[in-house]
């Protein structure tokens, strides 16, 4: 019983200790309140568009690294990439100028410019923005002519350099492309070359970038495919910024791609895009592209 009086009494006066040192502590110090950090208001965000000249996965893989080098050459703004899943949806978002910066194809680069964006600077390397069409090297054909009856494939109506300088190729080459083949829109550059490649098509249109960096990763089809023919060249994609976004961030962007080529990082990220460089370019740059457009609506096929 003595034992247990002793308990309760021990018990009781650390209570007592531990209510007033709480006592203390309240009146000594402010209750803990947690602190919320607010997000950085001056970080301003701009999309960044690239028209569908490959598969999304692949559209990512080489463009994301000029996105990111955008974000470290350029302070307190963040570029967004944002592909499309086809050029109509492209071509829709510089229509409703739902995007700050795109690198469009030429045919789309008038679309924009009529739309309210301008020309910032371009793709270099003008020898390689020509179609080149494909066969299969154990097929009969050797003329365009041979073609008659037959299907070609290519990635999208609008396509310039892998769609209509083909058609055009075709049709100044003796072909009625509008009666004569099959044209199957099928989607992507890599689609159109694989669709020769496994003889669902006879002969496939593309432009000499994906085409190499497809053969690239899979050896085979230089095995089995060829260039067949190749048609004449027009100014490379562009570079647009939507009119009425701050004159320093435009400059910023065009004297960062100006100077991709002149550091190691930048020549990494060209090399994926079997690129050299990016170059100055304004509106007039692409009045070539109009004359070709205003023939190909009269003598091919309206667009």
């Amino acid at each position: 019983m003595l034992l247990l009086a002793k308990m309760k009494s021990s018990l009781w006066i650390l209570f007592f200790l531990l209510t007033a040192i709480s006592g203390c502590t309240s009146k000594n110090q402010e209750p803990y309140t947690p602190k919320i950090i607010e997000p950085d208001t001056h970080i301003q965000e701009f999309t960044f568009a690239i028209h569908p000249l490959h598969n999304p996965t692949y559209l990512f893989d080489v463009f994301n690294p000029l996105i990111e080098y955008l974000n470290q050459q350029i302070p307190n703004v963040r570029f967004k990439l944002e592909a499309s899943r086809d050029y109509a949806t492209f071509d829709q978002k510089l229509i409703k100028q739902t995007v700050d910066f795109a690198l469009p194809n030429p045919y789309q680069t008038l679309i924009a410019i009529d739309h309210n964006y301008q020309v910032i600077a371009k793709m270099a390397d003008d020898f390689n923005f020509k179609g080149i069409i494909l066969v299969r090297k154990d097929s009969n054909i050797k003329v365009p002519s041979d073609l008659k009856g037959k299907s070609v494939s290519y990635p999208a109506p609008t396509a310039l350099a892998a769609t209509m300088l083909p058609q055009d190729f075709l049709q100044r080459n003796g072909l009625d492309i509008n009666k004569d083949i099959q044209n199957k829109y099928v989607g992507s550059q890599e689609s159109a070359i694989m669709n020769v490649f496994l003889g669902t098509t006879a002969a496939g249109a593309t432009w000499p970038p994906p085409w190499n960096a497809l053969a690239d990763k899979r050896p085979e089809l230089k095995q089995q495919l060829k260039v067949i023919w190749k048609t004449h060249t027009l100014p490379n994609n562009s570079v647009v910024a939507r009119q009425g976004l701050p004159d320093n961030l435009t400059k910023q962007v065009q004297n960062a791609l100006l100077n991709l080529h002149k550091n190691s990082e930048g020549q990494a990220i060209l090399q994926k895009m079997y690129l050299s460089k990016y170059e100055a370019a304004n509106n007039a740059t692409y009045e070539p592209v109009k004359a070709f457009i205003t023939q190909f609506n009269l003598h091919v096929r309206p667009l």
